[in-house]
């Protein structure tokens, strides 16, 4: 069966990594449904985070060949339950004098923070669950939403899987 899976994998942090991972990905014919990257605490490593879909073995075969990349410290297919996931949304909504009040309502329900406000526009973030983004879209949609942008998935896991940072497939 094909499920969306959150592929977690601790690289160094070097000119070229996030290429290369894209490049296995692309050339093995696997969709990135999402991708986020970024240094970790100490710069010396970054942490990239991808969001596929794949049966198993596809998931098993993903993470076998990611291993096999030089700058690859360790990867790990996260569970749902097994790690906090998080996604932030920006959207700009266009909101008359009419639906002010039920726009603002909607926005104080969210937990979501207006970033500005000009032109009768809104900038409104929110985050939370790749639901909770997707949800409040839903809500804010009629209104007419003018732009969209989100962050992607990023996801750490509830126990200590990465605090070893030996490569976990010696080559």
């Amino acid at each position: 069966m094909t499920v969306n899976h959150t592929i977690s994998v601790l690289v160094t942090n070097e000119v070229g990594v996030l290429s290369r991972i894209v490049d296995l990905f692309s050339g093995r014919g696997y969709n990135i449904e999402s991708l986020t990257a970024a240094p970790a605490l100490d710069n010396i490593y970054s942490r990239v985070t991808i969001v596929t879909a794949g049966d198993d073995d596809v998931i098993e075969q993903i993470c076998k060949q990611l291993n096999r990349l030089i700058p690859v410290i360790k990867v790990a297919n996260i569970s749902v339950g097994e790690a906090i996931e998080y996604e932030i949304g920006l959207i700009k909504v266009a909101v008359s004098d009419t639906n002010r009040a039920e726009f603002l309502n909607i926005i104080a329900q969210a937990n979501a923070k207006i970033m500005d406000v000009s032109d009768k526009v809104y900038t409104v973030k929110i985050d939370g669950t790749q639901k909770d983004v997707q949800t409040f879209t839903e809500l804010v949609r009629q209104y007419g939403i003018k732009e969209f942008v989100r962050s992607g998935k990023i996801a750490i896991t509830k126990n200590n899987q990465f605090s070893n940072f030996k490569k976990t497939n010696q080559n």
